[in-house]
């Protein structure tokens, strides 16, 4: 067995209510777990990337992902950069000790190359980077680029690159395969959520379409214009949000969500020449959804790669086929174009950029949580360090 330090998650009891504080769930202890098998590899975590699943996790919403596993406890944390310790026995030669790498988050994958559970989250038996050393498939272990241009803490953030690669490549062909001959700078592509969003407007733009995205903070609003992305205040419009799930009627609440909607769909008639969205990148949910369909275009396109603010969603489907909009879903990226994307990034400086300053240490993990939780972080590419460098 091996023996490390870690922040462990634990199984929230059955007739327990859901915990609201982070130090409710999350432990720093030690942690053990067996030795590597011949086809994995010991390392050590040198920076992770917080991502909106360990926020999922650690607020056992949707579902509690150590009673999923079937463990009484676990280490979360999937995506970010180690350095080998001990390559397998049965390691491919291309993984040796003390390379550094960027850790594919693929627990269990379909026979097309699809993350169907995710290493570090709801996959049994794997043990996240929250912890100072763990194991990792010697197949997920992806070389950051030998004499790179970006720094450690940047490609720890790849992950909302890759899952915004593979979300944009499929929204696009199905925006296409409706729009054959049109010219793309005449078309708006616009979104709200962090990250992944970050990353889709700018591929994009480098497409040639328009492109735009909400932000509710100056400092936001001045890295999107940094980006070539135009930035939408969110303030204008503070009463967007609303889930629309048999919510109780208020008339002075609808009053002010009816206002928010009017300016916000303002807006984006401005943006778009009175066109409406021709993509829009949502990966919020319920409490943005009545105005994401509002605002899409006739033969647009809605899509996420995920959730931030609400699961479940109503739409009605006579408007949704008369409108011919498309609605596209994806989850994690292929696995065999991991190395392609890394590369695109190293080749093109389709990268994040990061704050040294704002990294998080390993003993400020639940505050990093705790931020993240209360929206008060000012990147969108939020980073840990864990061991040094």
């Amino acid at each position: 067995m091996i023996t490390t330090e870690a922040w462990v998650l634990y199984a929230n009891p059955e007739d327990a209510e859901r915990p609201t504080r982070v130090e409710d769930v999350l432990r720093r202890e030690s942690f053990s777990f067996p030795e590597p098998d011949d086809h994995e590899v010991l390392v050590e975590p040198l920076y992770g990337s917080y991502e909106a699943n360990m926020d999922h996790a650690l607020t056992r919403d949707p579902i509690d992902v150590c009673r999923q596993r079937g463990e009484k406890s676990t280490v979360i944390g999937n995506l970010g950069v180690v350095r080998v310790l001990r390559p397998g026995p049965s390691a491919p030669t291309t993984v040796r000790e003390g390379d550094v790498c960027m850790v594919m988050p693929f627990g269990r994958r379909d026979r097309h190359g699809y993350a169907e559970l995710v290493y570090g989250y709801d996959m049994p038996g794997t043990v996240g980077l929250m912890t100072r050393r763990t194991k990792v498939r010697a197949e997920n272990l992806l070389p950051v680029p030998v004499d790179s241009a970006y720094s450690l803490p940047q490609w720890a953030a790849y992950a909302r690159y890759f899952t915004a690669w593979d979300n944009w490549s499929v929204a696009f062909h199905c925006w296409k395969a409706q729009m054959r001959e049109e010219h793309l700078g005449d078309y708006l592509v616009f979104g709200w959520g962090g990250g992944v969003s970050v990353a889709e407007l700018e591929l994009a733009r480098r497409a040639g379409f328009r492109v735009a995205m909400t932000a509710s903070t100056d400092e936001r609003l001045a890295y999107l214009r940094g980006k070539g992305i135009q930035p939408v205040d969110r303030r204008l419009f503070p009463d967007l949000a609303r889930s629309g799930h048999g919510e109780d009627f208020d008339p002075v609440a609808d009053r002010r969500y009816r206002a928010s909607e009017q300016e916000f769909l303002r807006v984006i008639a401005e943006l778009s020449g009175g066109a409406g969205v021709a993509i829009f990148i949502d990966n919020i949910g319920a409490p943005v959804y009545k105005a994401t369909l509002k605002s899409l275009s006739r033969e647009g396109v809605v899509a996420t790669a995920g959730w931030k603010g609400g699961m479940n969603l109503l739409n009605r489907r006579a408007t949704e086929c008369i409108k011919r909009h498309l609605h596209v879903h994806t989850h994690v990226w292929r696995f065999q174009d991991s190395a392609r994307v890394r590369d695109y990034q190293e080749e093109t400086g389709w990268i994040a950029d990061i704050d040294p300053d704002a990294i998080y240490g390993f003993d400020e993990i639940p505050v990093l949580a705790q931020d993240y939780r209360m929206e008060k972080l000012s990147t969108y590419f939020p980073i840990y360090q864990v061991n040094p460098v």
